[in-house]
């Protein structure tokens, strides 16, 4: 009977699966294959509202020739090899379509390409316009035209120290963005220079955009926070809440607002939402128990991270640390506080602790289209 259901049937029906569950599905017959490769191919990422994203860890430094992914539909952790790449690199974000942009860390030159871990798939970016070393990276995500097979997107550099031969080190005051589209960069808008050293300086985590403003963390105590607005080009710049007193702070949005969450010395982790007029308001705490836990036998949340997106928030500090997660429960109503035990072992294969940086990725298994 399921080798003579029609394809349209058997479509419906892969919809409803994990990502995991249609990559089983995918090898089940030939059959069920092209069925699943054709509904790849024209839904691409269709299954990102139905399914949690995973958390794709990457090694800060070059000591695993994998990355770990852990799967929150089973709750557990993957090795997928990284070999594929041809050279080290440092993740910086998630874009659509279940890629990760990456910079490659061979160079001290500011070079960005795109990957799918799933896929094994990778592209570099063009050359910038402007040699620079050390800028702040920003990513929009911009309307896909009619057709299209993979996602568009813009890319902003902004300052970094100059490359160009006797600049003595000088700082870049300008910001560039590519194209998906047009595949190019091009030079946007000069900036201030005190903007330019504090992006370049005091940025270490890349953007957020919500509303046309693409904010930047700036990580110089006190906390502050640095704003583009894409449409006019105008910079301007936001305190943050226990500015003085936060011992680690990031940006990310959730549901559409900007979200800072940031930990003080002594207290829980806190999550504050940007509302009108650019006032901060609280809207939750992480339970004491959980952050004790996740601090183990560390004093302060110094070396925490944070990576989130619409209904789920993770904290998390390296591979094998465990994580605190935030969730909304959709069939419940409400969100919950989670524990995820940290990266020891895949299969029973001993797994070497590290410092990572990770994103919340939708996993897709379509090929993604890199134009040459």
């Amino acid at each position: 009977m399921w080798n003579n259901l029609p394809l349209d049937i058997l479509a419906k029906i892969f919809s409803f699966l994990s990502t995991e569950s249609l990559a089983r599905a995918n090898s089940a017959c030939r059959h069920w294959h092209r069925c699943g490769r054709g509904y790849l191919l024209s839904t691409g990422s269709a299954l990102t509202w139905k399914h949690p994203p995973w958390f794709v860890a990457v090694p800060i430094r070059s000591l695993s020739a994998c990355c770990y992914v852990h799967n929150p539909n089973s709750d557990n952790w993957h090795a997928l090899p990284i070999d594929f790449l041809p050279d080290p690199v440092r993740l910086i974000s998630p874009i659509g379509g279940g890629l990760i942009l990456l910079r490659s860390t061979n160079t001290t030159v500011h070079q960005l390409a795109l990957c799918n871990p799933f896929t094994r798939q990778y592209k570099r970016l063009p050359k910038l316009n402007i040699s620079r070393t050390n800028p702040a990276t920003g990513i929009v995500m911009l309307d896909p035209s009619r057709g299209a097979s993979a996602p568009a997107f813009r890319v902003y550099v902004a300052g970094g120290m100059s490359d160009a031969p006797r600049s003595c080190g000088t700082y870049e005051s300008t910001l560039e963005a590519y194209d998906s589209v047009h595949e190019r960069w091009r030079i946007i808008t000069l900036m201030p220079v005190e903007f330019a050293v504090r992006l370049t300086v005091w940025t270490p985590n890349e953007s957020v955009c919500c509303d046309g403003v693409l904010y930047w963390m700036t990580s110089a105590r006190a906390y502050s926070i640095m704003g583009f607005e894409i449409g006019t080009n105008k910079w301007h710049e936001l305190s943050v809440p226990l500015a003085d007193r936060l011992e680690f702070a990031a940006l990310i949005r959730q549901n559409g607002r900007l979200t800072l969450v940031g930990g003080t010395c002594g207290g829980a982790v806190s999550m504050w939402e940007l509302g009108e007029g650019e006032v901060w308001s609280l809207v939750e705490e992480t339970p004491c128990e959980l952050g004790l836990k996740l601090l183990g036998r560390k004093a302060n949340w110094g070396s925490t991270k944070c990576v989130g997106t619409d209904g789920v928030i993770c904290l998390y500090r390296d591979l094998g640390s465990g994580m605190v997660v935030w969730r909304e429960m959709k069939d419940k109503g409400r969100w919950e506080w989670f524990w995820v035990e940290g990266c020891c072992s895949v299969r029973g294969k001993k797994v070497q602790n590290f410092p990572i940086r990770a994103v919340l990725l939708h996993p897709n298994l379509a090929p993604s289209h890199f134009p040459d």
